[in-house]
């Protein structure tokens, strides 16, 4: 079989779970499979070109994608009523900014003076005196926000116009997908210029350290995004499924093709989440494979390949790293953008390494690494697994089981081990394409 029929095959495969999917469970569950997948695949994209392009092993990728969601929270809310007084929001940028130049100030005395007792203590004192004075502008511009209707609000919210109308202004989602890739990039920027010129597993543990105070800032500064209290009713994209209900319009027509106005409703605005995010995929999709075949694309190889071999060469291997660091971690930042919106909602308790890091490398590594194509694939298969796994497991326990007698503690044991069924697959398609097919269904060329 060639290999373009092999593809085909792989993804009509793909297509056909999604089917029966639809056929025996409901279509909306199937869409939702879609939808995700979809979004999974974009995030195995941006860890492909850090790994499969450049061999850089971020395993901070769920940082990444909660900053990804944090930008749509900033863009698509409104300002919160009185956050932005001038003890409030203000404040809190002038203490920020003071922080930053603090910082800034710090590494230039670093690079100027010549190294002794000195440039330490100046150093030292720089950054207590820095601190000190930022924290003095921070704090109470912090009490003074959280203090505000702190039930419901609490936070400085958005840059959404639409003030009470807010959820009209749709449009600013999408605004906050681009917000939420610049968000990572900016990030990945600070993290590479400090962590790239870390031996490959040492880069590792730094990127996970990071990306847990990403997640530990987003749940404890409410000021922010209102911590783990969650911010809710994000404005979509798509139309209400309850505005859709009282059209008259959209009403005689499903009823006319015979789907329920609620069913129906329901599945329009998931197949509108399916085309938007199906040409955000196409669209990074043809960008990746353009960097790929371009002479930059190769050169990254080279450096994959042989650092020392390509810095002989002339290649600045650093800023080669810090350009495909960024590009991909901004990926991830606009797939974790999108969840959010197709969630509604920012949740930061919610963002797990095993879902939005380990199991995104599962997608890369099982699709085929340093293939977009791959990636692309396996960000589907494994979601579908992800998802599927545990109702199938419960279904197959209840068949196997189904002879013994009620109140058996056997029974009773293999039927609760169907939750595990889930993280048992996953390792086991790991293992099985490690086996058979150790660079993915779909190696690199």
């Amino acid at each position: 079989m060639s290999e373009t029929s092999r593809n085909i095959l792989y993804f009509a495969l793909v297509a056909g779970l999604l089917l029966g999917t639809a056929i025996f469970q409901s279509a909306n569950t199937a869409l939702f499979i879609l939808n995700m997948g979809l979004i999974s695949a974009i995030m195995a994209l941006g860890v492909n070109l850090q790994w499969g392009f450049a061999g850089l092993f971020n395993v901070g990728v769920m940082g990444f994608v909660a900053l990804g969601g944090l930008a749509v929270a900033l863009t698509s809310m409104p300002p919160a009523p009185g956050a932005w007084a001038p003890s409030g929001g203000p404040m809190i940028l002038l203490a920020l900014a003071f922080g930053a130049a603090t910082v800034a100030l710090a590494v230039y005395v670093q690079k100027k003076m010549s190294a002794g007792r000195g440039k330490i203590l100046a150093t030292i004192g720089i950054l207590v005196v820095g601190f000190l004075i930022y924290r003095a502008i921070f704090d109470p511009a912090v009490g003074f926000v959280e203090a505000i209707n702190s039930a419901n609000a609490g936070n400085i919210g958005g840059l959404n116009p639409g003030g009470e109308n807010f959820k009209a202004h749709g449009y600013m989602t999408i605004v906050g997908w681009g917000f939420g890739g610049l968000l990572a990039a900016g990030a990945a920027w600070v993290i590479g210029k400090t962590a790239l010129g870390l031996r490959s597993d040492y880069l590792a543990i730094a990127t996970l350290g990071i990306a847990e105070i990403i997640i530990a800032i987003m749940k404890n500064e409410d000021w922010l995004a209102r911590g783990v209290k969650n911010i809710i009713g994000l404005p979509r994209p798509v139309p209400y499924e309850i505005d859709l209900q009282n059209s008259e319009s959209f009403v005689a027509n499903a009823n006319a093709i015979g789907i329920d106005p609620v069913t129906a409703s329901t599945l329009w605005v998931k197949l509108g989440y399916s085309v938007l995010f199906t040409i955000v995929l196409v669209v990074i999709f043809v960008m990746a494979q353009a960097a790929l075949k371009s002479p930059w694309g190769r050169m990254m190889r080279a450096i994959r390949d042989n650092e020392v071999a390509a810095e002989a060469m002339g290649k600045n291997v650093t800023n080669r790293h810090l350009q495909i660091f960024i590009l991909g971690s901004a990926v991830c930042g606009i797939a974790g953008a999108m969840m959010t919106t197709l969630d509604s909602q920012l949740t930061p308790g919610s963002y797990q390494p095993l879902r939005f890091t380990f199991l995104i490398w599962v997608m890369v590594i099982v699709g085929g690494s340093g293939n977009n194509l791959g990636a692309v694939l396996g960000g589907f298969v494994i979601w579908f697994f992800w998802v599927q796994v545990e109702p199938i497991g419960l279904w197959l326990m209840q068949v196997i089981t189904s002879g013994m007698a009620e109140g058996s503690a056997l029974k009773a044991h293999l039927i609760d081990s169907a939750a595990h069924m889930r993280l048992l697959t996953m390792g086991l398609i790991l293992l099985l394409v490690l086996r058979f097919s150790p660079r993915g269904l779909i190696p690199e060329k």
